[in-house]
């Protein structure tokens, strides 16, 4: 729960937070995927993304927001260009907090962050995609929102799993 006194700080990642984030990245997924995405693939996932992969991905510059909650890495989240072209310039591509961190309205700020970071160098329209399962993550771009826009089936190993793209003009 948070109190009065709880510090909120959105910044930029930095490499010291390479193994807070793989942490972040392995409770939020665990806790977002298990039962959705098929164990094998979601295991092969989770591996990849250790903290070199973090490191890495901190010294290349990507551009990484971390939620830090009383001094305390809980989330993150990455933004940029559409992977698709059309309509909507900006995307949300990951937006993850640890289980403990979620339902506190804490990824709002994350949410916002990332908007800023795209209204800021002028992409019209934003979007984010969500496997169809996660009903929790469409409800959270919903509330703040985003419509459904497309579908499409993204393969796990030998299974397919709809996403589900959101959109704000």
């Amino acid at each position: 729960m948070l109190s009065s006194r709880t510090e909120v700080i959105v910044r930029s990642a930095k490499l010291a937070d390479s193994a807070r984030l793989s942490l972040v990245f392995h409770e939020a997924w665990q806790n977002a995927y298990a039962g959705i995405i098929p164990h094998a693939s979601l295991q092969n996932i989770l591996q990849r993304r250790d903290t070199n992969w973090w490191r890495s991905q901190v010294r290349q510059g990507e551009p990484i927001v971390v939620l830090e909650v009383s001094g305390k890495v809980g989330g993150y989240a990455t933004s940029g260009l559409a992977r698709s072209r059309g309509a909507y310039q900006g995307e949300i591509y990951e937006l993850y907090l640890i289980p403990s961190f979620q339902g506190l309205g804490l990824g709002e700020y994350l949410f916002e962050a990332c908007r800023y970071r795209l209204d800021s160098r002028r992409l019209k329209g934003m979007i984010v995609w969500a496997l169809a399962e996660n009903r929790r993550a469409i409800e959270f771009y919903e509330r703040r929102g985003g419509r459904p826009i497309a579908r499409v089936n993204e393969r796990f190993g030998r299974d397919k799993l709809e996403k589900i793209a959101l959109g704000w003009k």
